[in-house]
Order: C-alpha cells, then structure tokens, then sequence
C-alpha cells in the first residue's frame, strides 16, 4: 500500500512537472491557440452547415479555414496604412486645438485665473498626445513585428484548424479528464457554452455593431479620421456601461465647437440609436442565454486587457465566468445565483 501511493505521487509530481514545463514551451503563442479556439467555437455553426452538402471533414475545415483568413488578411492590408496616417494626423491635429477657449466659454469662472487655465491645458495636451501616441505605436509596431505576428497567425489557424475538425472528439477527452459525474459535467458544459456565447455574442458581436453604427455616422457627417474613430469606438462599445458614448459624445461636441451643429446633431442621433441597440437589443439577447453581471464582465474585461492584451477583453470575463460557474454548480442551491442568472428569470 505504502508502495502504491509513493507511485501515485511520485506520478502527480512529474505530471505537474511537465504541465508547468508544457506552458512555458507553449506560452509565447498561447493566446493565439486560445483566439483560434475561440473562433472555431464560433464558426462551428458554418462548419457543420458546410458539412453537410460536403462529406470530408478536412476539406470543409480547410474551405472554412480559407474563408477565416482573407476575412482576417484583407481588412488588415488595406486598413492598416490608413490607420497610421489617420493616427498621424489626429496627433498632429491634437497639438493645434485650442482646447482653453471652450472651456473658458462653458465655465468662465472656473477658468478666470491664469495659472489653473495653464494647468489645465497642460494636462489635456499631454492626455491627448499619450492617447495619440499609443494609438501610433500599436499601428507602427504591428508593422515592424510582422514577422512575429505572421507565426501568431499560423498558431492561430492551425489550432483553429484542428479544433474546428476534430470539436466532437476534443470535447470527449476534456469529459474524460473532469473529475465530476455525467450530471454534473452535462451542466458545466451547457452553461459554459451559454456563458460563452452570451459574452461574444451579445457583448463582443453587438458591441462592435453599435460601434460601427456610430461609424456611419462619422462618415455621413464628415468627421475627421472617421475610420480610426469607428475602430476605437467598436472597441468601446464591447465594455458594459461604458459603451460608444465615449467617443461619440466628444466627437459631438468638437463638431459642435467647430461651427458644425448639423453634423453634431446627426452624430448624436446615430449615438442615440447606438444606446438604443445596447439598452434594449443586447438585453432581449441575453435574456434567453445565461447571462453573466455586468460588473463581473466590465471587471473581467478591463483586467483582462491588463494582463492578456486585447484578447483579454474575451478571455478575462470568461475565466472569471467559469470559476462562477464552477462554484454555482458546487453550491447546487435552489436558491438563484447573483452574478450568474438563467435566461428568462
């Protein structure tokens, strides 16, 4: 007996010997597994649609694997270029505002003394040129790393690859390792699948969505650098409470500043309908899905951009998700959940 259980340790340490030595071997590229993971969660409705009118498994993977990179390749040759020069121009156009005249017209009091109108400059031209700034380094840095960004990639399709064709038997073997009963692991699916679906989808998709309605409105009225604008504002419009209001609001006022009161107005209409889309949509949406609070998820998300980057912004809110989900199902209360609901509750 003795014997046995000095093997059974002896076996979980070199398990978790290797574990940790695997993540280090693999973790350079772990978020681009994760992100091809994730995507092929996404595309497996198109796969399987495919896959009926076509019999071979690595054919339909392939053919939905062509679809996934030109759909990511040429976005981004295009759209690249364009994003460093609007980049330039808007940092360029930052350091020429006159930002003390508005202000001294809204709030002529506050800003009667000299030196706390200085302070004040001072402080929005230097928000304004980190803001700028940053947005220039991201682009141009993609550009300079693009061979390392080209083996992300390649990680990122072949995982998605694989996981799109073989989905059915990976789910099977992650089952065979959970330590939990049939009953149990039925519901840790089920609600990991709504979990994750109530977040890319009513989170990620519609808030790109609103994003890009705002956009229009950047085009339509004229807006300076509109399509750095609907990038940023696409981005925005995937974090809860914090939504497109962001940038189209100061963007609003600019415009309106500017002597373009039409404009501004025509802007606010669209970022009004963008409010409409989150406040009444994306609730409809999630209501047939669990769902997840929305302090969890704006937590999640803005740690996770911290620690992951701008997979983060998926990847944290479902990690702290699952560890819910996890803690629900240990609970198996009758009583409901507080961060975690049942849709139709």
């Amino acid at each position: 007996m003795e014997q046995d259980y000095i093997k059974k340790i002896a076996t979980l340490v070199i398990l978790f010997g290797l574990m940790i030595l695997s993540y280090f071997v693999i973790r350079p590229f772990l978020l681009s597994a994760i992100s091809g993971i994730f995507l092929a969660f996404l595309l497996t409705p198109l796969y399987k649609k495919l896959k009926k009118h076509i019999k071979s498994k690595d054919l339909t993977a392939t053919i939905v694997c062509v679809l996934l990179a030109a759909a990511i390749i040429i976005p981004v040759w295009f759209l690249t270029p364009v994003l460093v020069t609007q980049s330039i121009n808007i940092f360029m156009a930052s350091q020429q505002v006159d930002f003390i005249t508005p202000l001294m017209k809204f709030f002529p009091s506050l800003f009667s003394y000299e030196t706390f109108s200085n302070e004040i400059v001072s402080v929005i031209y230097s928000f304004m040129t980190k803001i700028t700034n940053s947005m220039m380094n991201m682009l141009s840095g993609f550009i300079f790393n693009f061979p390392t960004l080209f083996l992300h990639f390649l990680i990122l399709v072949f995982t998605f690859f694989f996981v799109l064709r073989d989905g059915d038997r990976l789910v099977l073997y992650i089952q065979s390792i959970l330590p939990f009963s049939k009953d149990i692991e039925a519901k840790l699916f089920k609600s990991s699948k709504d979990i994750t679906l109530s977040v890319i989808y009513g989170q990620v998709i519609l808030g790109i969505l609103q994003g890009l309605l705002v956009g229009i409105a950047f085009f339509i009225f004229g807006v300076p650098n509109a399509l750095l604008f609907t990038l940023l504002a696409c981005l925005a419009g995937i974090f809860p409470i914090i939504g497109t209001t962001i940038v189209w609001l100061p963007i609003a006022i600019y415009m309106m500043v500017s002597g373009g009161i039409f404009p501004a107005l025509g802007v606010v209409v669209f970022g009004i309908l963008s409010s409409i889309l989150e406040n009444i949509i994306k609730p409809i949406f999630i209501s047939k899905r669990t769902s997840l609070h929305s302090a969890i998820i704006l937590i999640g998300m803005v740690g996770g951009l911290f620690m992951f980057g701008i997979l983060g912004v998926i990847l944290g809110p479902l990690i702290l998700a699952y560890l819910l989900i996890v803690l629900e199902i240990y609970r198996d209360k009758r009583v409901p959940g507080v961060f975690i609901t049942k849709g139709g509750n």
